[in-house]
C-alpha cells in the first residue's frame, strides 16, 4: 500500500465548508488557549536534560505564579539533579479530558529555564504551590527539595486535531486565564438538552452553515460558542461570537440569550 499523506485523506470524511462566512467567530489566542489550560490542572510531564545531555520525562506537580510553572523538587530526585545541572526545561500540560480520543483534546508545552526563586518571590512561589498542591505541605520546607519556577521563553498550544498555534513567553505571561471554560461543562449540557433549537439557529444564521440540521455546542469561552454541525454534506464545526467578549462565567447565560436573539432575527 503506497504511503499516505495529510493530502490524501484516503476514508477519511472530508469537512464540508460553510456556505457563508461566520459572524463574529474571535477565537482565544494561543497565549490565552496555553494559560487556561496551565491553569486547568495541577499535574504535567517535565522534560529536562541530564549530563550527558540526554532528554528525561518526568511526572511532576506544578503551581502557578503568574503563569509560570512552579515546582517543588527532591534534589535527590533524577529531575532535580538533572535542573540543577542545566536549567534548561520544558513541561507538557494535558487539559481535563473532554474527548474519547486523548488526541483531541487539548494540551501546551511551556519551555524555557528554570531558576530559583529568592526573596519575596520565594515566598509568593511557596504560596503558588501549596494553593495548587495540598499534600505539598508536607515536604517543601524539607532542605532537600528545591522550589523552580519555570520562565517561560515559547509554548506551543495543541487543541486537537487541526488547531495548535506557537506563541512567545512574553505574550503568555500577558495573557489570563478564560473565566468561562473551568466552569462550562453544566452550563454546555444545558444548551444542549434544553436550547437545541437556538443552537440550530445561531448554526444556520450566525455560524455560515444554513443546511443544518442539527447543531451541538461542544464547547465555551469568553468570545463565544463551538458548534458541531451535522448537514446532508457531512459533519462540520464552527463558531458563533457573542456581541462583546465576557469577563465572567455569571455573563454566559445572557450572552448565550443575545445569540439567540441574533440567529432569529438575522
Amino acid at each position: 500500500m503506497a504511503n499516505r499523506d495529510h493530502g490524501d485523506p484516503g476514508d477519511a470524511p472530508s469537512v464540508p465548508p460553510p456556505l457563508s462566512p461566520p459572524a463574529s467567530a474571535v477565537r482565544p489566542s494561543a497565549a490565552e488557549e496555553a494559560r487556561t489550560i496551565a491553569a486547568s490542572t495541577n499535574t504535567g510531564t517535565l522534560a529536562s536534560l541530564t549530563a550527558d545531555g540526554d532528554p528525561w520525562a518526568s511526572f511532576v506537580t506544578y503551581g502557578l505564579l503568574g503563569g509560570a510553572p512552579v515546582l517543588c523538587v527532591s534534589n535527590l530526585a533524577e529531575h532535580g539533579r538533572n535542573l540543577a545541572g542545566d536549567p534548561r526545561a520544558s513541561i507538557a500540560i494535558v487539559a481535563p479530558a473532554t474527548e474519547a480520543d486523548p488526541l483531541a483534546n487539548g494540551r501546551v508545552t511551556l519551555a524555557g529555564v528554570v531558576e530559583r526563586p529568592a526573596g519575596d518571590e520565594h515566598a509568593a512561589a511557596r504560596e503558588a504551590h501549596l494553593a495548587a498542591v495540598a499534600a505539598a505541605k508536607y515536604y517543601i520546607d524539607y532542605s532537600d527539595f528545591t522550589l523552580w519556577v519555570l520562565r517561560v521563553r515559547r509554548v506551543r498550544w495543541v487543541g486537537g486535531y487541526g488547531r495548535m498555534d506557537s506563541t512567545t513567553g512574553e505574550a503568555y505571561a500577558a495573557a489570563q486565564p478564560d473565566p468561562v471554560v473551568p466552569h462550562a461543562a453544566g452550563a454546555i449540557s444545558h444548551l444542549n438538552a434544553d436550547h437545541a433549537d437556538s443552537l440550530l439557529a445561531m448554526a444556520r444564521t450566525l455560524g455560515g452553515y444554513p443546511d443544518a440540521s442539527v447543531a451541538t455546542c461542544t464547547g465555551a469561552d469568553r468570545y463565544g460558542l463551538d458548534l458541531r454541525v451535522d448537514t446532508s454534506r457531512g459533519v462540520a464545526y464552527t463558531r458563533v461570537g457573542y456581541a462583546e467578549p465576557i469577563s465572567s462565567f455569571s455573563e454566559l447565560r445572557s450572552a448565550a440569550v443575545e445569540l439567540t436573539r441574533r440567529a432569529r432575527h438575522v
